[in-house]
């Protein structure tokens, strides 16, 4: 039996990845949209040379693509944006489902998390999806602590994104995030019961 496909969304810092460990604990095969693009940005990669035509080898660092210079360049420069979200998001979409497709017969639940679910369309690649939602107070809290960025960086990337209420709105489930650590643990756990079950 196939395992639900399910993707995981939310606006920026709103906690996505603390609840896809959640939901890896429990038992689901959890697969990361960023962790993806870091490989396929690896120095040897046909990929990375083509963003490095694209952004110019000033994006290099020791050899390797400094994501933070690239979106340095890419936020400043919608056309280049643009450029880059044409070229990684066909293929990251390809990577989640080759890992469906290898793991969906060994885990209950397959879970991707997919921070552009809705803006690309991927979304019609899910059976269930789920966003994650806080106040754009902790959201920028979070950020800020993660990744020692500007507050700029923060709206920069956030104004790329559908706001957390259209996640929401568009989502089968949402789970809400302002809270603690503990009560988000158990606000995922019965979701995991719930999604083990229904059809």
């Amino acid at each position: 039996m196939m395992a639900k496909k399910i993707a995981v969304t939310g606006s920026l810092s709103s906690g996505k990845s603390t609840v896809c460990r959640f939901f890896k604990e429990l038992g689901a095969y959890t697969v990361n949209a960023d962790d993806i693009v870091h490989r396929l940005l690896a120095p040897t990669t046909e990929v990375s040379r083509q963003v490095v035509d694209l952004f110019g080898s000033d994006i290099l660092t020791n050899g390797s693509i400094d994501r933070s210079k690239v979106a340095i360049k890419a936020f400043s420069d919608p056309l280049l944006l643009h450029a880059l979200e044409c070229l990684l998001h066909p293929l990251v979409r390809n990577e989640i489902e080759k890992e469906y497709q290898l793991w969906s017969t060994t885990y209950p639940l397959f879970i991707a998390e997919a921070p552009l679910l809705f803006e690309t369309g991927s979304n019609v690649d899910y059976s269930v999806t789920i966003a994650v939602t806080a106040s754009q107070e902790q959201c920028k809290k979070r950020f800020g602590k993660t990744r020692n960025h500007r507050e700029t960086t923060y709206h920069e990337r956030v104004n790329r994104q559908l706001s957390g209420e259209e996640k929401a709105s568009k989502a089968t489930y949402v789970i809400d995030n302002n809270c603690s650590l503990d009560e988000l643990k158990a606000t995922v756990a019965k979701l995991y019961a719930q999604l083990l079950v229904r059809e």
